[in-house]
């Protein structure tokens, strides 16, 4: 048996997304290695590249609402194209900057404009599938991230060895590629245009339901469903990101493990996520979301939580394996529920926020951690982690599940035929 022949079913636009999200995630590497350029490359001091990722995470903050206001305005095939292909340009210019103030103005356009894509892509996943596949649709996503982000920083590191200023050149060409794959598809495929009254909104079909159909329906910031969710999985998203910075100061630190070894458990995390979240997910697609929210937030919280056993890399990569499992459930499922509890014409502003949240949890987790690992040591920190993972998972196993049931959206979408794939 096939498990992944449920994938068979989405639509060939899906699959055109996915592509675009992987040629986009093929250039990962300007980031990652932004403090390095700027410390050994451009001689700036360890603070003033600190500020500069400090400045970009800032930014991410306001692009995720930003960005869901513009899809649900002028569609998120168009924001998604203008983020790809103004990012790409402006991360190009940055080795031309030679001045702090210079980077910090480039860095907030590129963050702004680089962090736009999510929400936007997000989007228009989300309007592309019905819900019992949006599951396996976000797992097709994330397949396309991890395979681009298990090539990215891995060419990024080679071509710091030869040129720092060429790691910006191919980051910002392959969002160029990328803009350009979905400004060909879009056209050839009919994000966009005119829509019928009465048929439910595209990727980029703002506008299109009939009038009066948002009446009564909460905007994002008020609706108390997805208030209610973001605040649950912010701590488990605060766990989440500490493979950021105060597990590998553990491991390498407290455990005395080599940097060989910890890019060894990278790599276990991406080649399980390749491997099994498709199939993972369509074989749990029917569950309700509350079970895949609750389960996953407790595999990735016992996962951090089993590092204050951990002694050596076996119990590492097993530590890693746990909450690589609850990612694979968590991380799809966080964004299929946002997907089914947003109505269609505000689903942009609902990913805007749902985008902010990992913002904030990657602003607040890595420092956050590294604070308590020096302070009061591993298993504190660990132990907190765990906390924080069963705080998650009571909350999100009472989130509630709201079906918008109006004629206009169980109308069939004017898409391609389905079941094509490139």
């Amino acid at each position: 048996m096939n498990p992944w022949r449920g994938l068979r079913g989405l639509p060939r636009t899906v699959w055109i997304l996915s592509l675009t999200t992987l040629v986009n995630r093929l250039g990962t590497m300007a980031l990652p290695f932004m403090a390095l350029y700027l410390t050994r490359s451009r001689g700036f001091t360890g603070a003033e590249a600190g500020l500069v990722l400090t400045v970009y995470g800032l930014a991410a903050l306001v692009a995720g609402p930003l960005s869901g206001r513009l899809c649900d305005r002028v569609g998120a095939a168009r924001v998604a194209q203008a983020a790809l292909l103004i990012s790409g340009a402006t991360v190009m210019t940055i080795p031309l900057a030679r001045t702090l103030g210079a980077i910090l103005g480039i860095t907030v356009l590129w963050a702004l404009t680089n962090e736009s894509f999510r929400p936007a892509n997000l989007t228009m996943f989300s309007s592309l599938v019905d819900p019992g596949s949006r599951k396996a649709a976000f797992a097709l996503a994330r397949l396309a991230v991890n395979l681009g982000m298990s090539i990215g920083p891995a060419a990024g590191g080679f071509l710091a060895s030869v040129s720092f200023p060429a790691l910006f050149v191919v980051d910002g060409a392959t969002s160029l590629a990328a803009g350009v794959v979905l400004l060909l598809s879009a056209a050839r495929l009919r994000f966009g245009g005119p829509v019928p009254t009465g048929t439910r909104p595209g990727p980029d079909r703002p506008g299109s339901l009939a009038a009066g159909s948002a009446a009564g329906r909460p905007t994002a910031w008020a609706d108390r469903h997805l208030l209610y969710f973001l605040v649950a999985l912010l701590p488990i998203l605060v766990v989440f990101f500490q493979h950021e910075a105060s597990m590998p100061l553990f491991l390498v630190g407290d455990l005395h493990m080599k940097e060989s070894w910890y890019g060894l458990l990278f790599t276990l995390n991406t080649v399980l996520i390749i491997l099994l979240e498709v199939p993972l997910n369509l074989r749990t697609a029917h569950w309700p979301h509350r079970r895949t929210l609750a389960i996953g937030a407790f595999l990735v919280g016992a996962g951090f939580g089993a590092m204050a056993l951990c002694r050596g890399p076996l119990g590492a990569a097993i530590t890693v394996v746990i909450w690589t499992f609850g990612e694979m459930m968590l991380l799809p499922g966080s964004s299929a529920y946002v997907a089914d509890i947003s109505p269609a014409e505000r689903r942009g502003s609902y990913m805007g926020l749902y985008t902010m949240s990992f913002s904030a949890a990657f602003t607040i987790g890595p420092g956050l951690g590294v604070a308590l690992l020096e302070r009061f040591g591993a298993r504190v920190l660990w132990v907190a982690a765990f906390a924080l993972g069963c705080l998650s998972t009571a909350l999100l196993w009472r989130v509630q599940t709201r079906a918008w049931a109006s004629p206009v959206e169980a109308a069939p979408p004017v898409l391609p035929p389905t079941g094509e794939a490139l």
